[in-house]
């Protein structure tokens, strides 16, 4: 799982919510890398919270790694960000909007054996190969991660299509499908009912994992406030997750045979 709060909001918030995190996916057995970001820069409104300065966000992630011993993934925007990031992170993520952008895949790739790539909106899942292929032209030996996070359907909402997931499996990369960014409104907001519906939906198409944001108190957050999960919710719905992958595989296995 990867999972944290959008952005960063302070020092304390962060650590909070990384060691809640890390006391349930250690007793869940699950493998937690802990996400924030420490720049947004595809917010709808020149008035939006963007995070803190580099500096100061890279310090706080670095921090979170250290005093807790969790790994960590942040998103990277401009090859320039690359190396700085690369420090203070172990995962580097490429940003849905710029998931076509040549220079930043393969700086990232450079400077780190694990890239998370979101899909584009605007991208089918067979477009990944090229994007794979830009990867593996400078680094043969990274680890590449596809998360899905929906497309673009008409103005103003999101479609999962779940033969993404066998697609991107195909290239072969590890397949991630991001809960939270799923449920938007683009520049309307989002509606996090349906986090369960479609994560089950996800583990049983074949979904590695999962990417989820997660706020102690969503309604006032500073980012995303409509569809990051409740802190407190979180334990729970890991619980059916992982009930709901194990009878999938089950009926996968079944399938099989």
């Amino acid at each position: 799982m990867i999972a944290g709060p959008c952005v960063i909001e302070s020092e304390t918030m962060s650590l909070d919510v990384a060691g809640a995190l890390k006391e349930t996916c250690t007793r869940l057995r699950i493998d937690l890398i802990f996400k924030s970001s420490y720049l947004k820069a595809n917010r709808s409104s020149v008035d939006s919270y963007t995070g803190p300065d580099v500096e100061e966000g890279l310090r706080i992630l670095q921090k979170v790694r250290s005093q807790l011993g969790v790994p960590v993934l942040t998103d990277v925007h401009t090859p320039q960000e690359v190396a700085a990031a690369s420090e203070a992170v172990d995962v580097l993520q490429i940003p849905a909007f710029l998931s076509r952008q040549t220079a930043l895949l393969q700086e990232a790739a450079r400077h780190s054996r694990f890239v998370n790539v979101k899909k584009g909106q605007f991208l089918a899942p067979r477009d990944l190969s090229r994007v794979v292929e830009k990867i593996r032209a400078v680094r043969s030996d990274c680890e590449i991660w596809l998360t899905e996070r929906g497309t673009t359907f008409g103005y103003g909402d999101l479609v999962v299509d779940m033969r993404g997931f066998q697609i991107m499996r195909e290239l072969p990369c590890t397949v991630v499908f991001d809960v939270t960014h799923s449920l938007q409104h683009p520049g309307v907001g989002g509606d996090r009912r349906f986090a369960g519906t479609l994560a089950r939906a996800a583990l049983a198409a074949g979904a590695d994992g999962l990417f989820l944001e997660t706020h102690p108190d969503p309604d006032r957050a500073l980012s995303d406030p409509t569809t990051q999960l409740p802190l407190e919710t979180v334990p729970a719905f890991l619980e059916e997750m992982l009930s709901w992958k194990e009878l999938a595989g089950r009926w996968a296995g079944r399938a099989e045979r």
